[in-house]
This record gives structure tokens, C-alpha cells and sequence, in this order.
């Protein structure tokens, strides 16, 4: 049985990068900020909100709450979302560390 390729890099390198492909989707980053300006949303507000379709939206919430980015709960027949506190300021450092490693004063080009 051979090595898969995320196995030739480290678990922050598979987390970071998963992280990234995750919120890489416009619509994600669209729905992320919108649940980040009204603080929780039910998924119909969504549907009215970004203009795309019912399936469309319910996929994308469900890969953001795969990664834990978001949370939902079940109120009567609608699903309420909102951003997940402590998942969040994880994912945030978990960029904020990769970004801090550049190093402007490098003598690079």
C-alpha cells in the first residue's frame, strides 16, 4: 500500500490547506460574512440573500459546518446557522500563523 500525497506533508500543511479549499468558493466567503454581519441566519434568509439556489446554499453550509466553521440548530422546520466561536479563532490562527512567518525585512528580490 503506497503513501497518499497529503501524507508527504505535515498535519498543519493538510490543515491549512484544507482550511483554504474549504472557504475557497465565493459563495462560501459570502455566506460567511453574511452570518458574520447578522450574528445567526436562517437558510432561507441565505436563498434571498445570495440569489442562489436552495440546494446550492444547503451544500455550501454543509462543507463550512464539516469544517466547523459554522453551527446550526433546528428551529421548527428551518435550520438556524451561526459562526462557531471557538472553531473560528482557531481557523483564524491557524492563517495568522502562516502569514506571520514572512518576514519583511528579508533580502529576497
Amino acid at each position: 500500500m503506497g503513501i497518499t500525497k497529503s501524507d508527504l506533508f505535515t498535519k498543519e500543511q493538510n490543515e491549512l490547506a484544507g482550511v483554504a479549499k474549504a472557504i475557497g468558493h465565493p459563495a462560501r466567503i459570502a455566506i460567511l460574512q453574511h452570518l458574520l454581519s447578522a450574528n445567526t441566519c436562517i437558510n432561507s434568509d441565505l436563498v434571498k440573500e445570495l440569489g442562489l439556489a436552495q440546494p446550492t446554499i444547503s451544500q455550501h453550509l454543509k462543507e463550512l459546518k464539516n469544517l466547523g466553521l459554522i453551527q446550526g440548530t433546528v428551529e421548527g422546520t428551518s435550520m438556524c446557522y451561526c459562526i462557531d466561536g471557538p472553531n473560528w479563532e482557531s481557523i483564524k490562527n491557524i492563517f495568522k500563523g502562516f502569514f506571520d512567518q514572512y518576514n519583511p525585512d528579508s533580502d529576497c528580490c
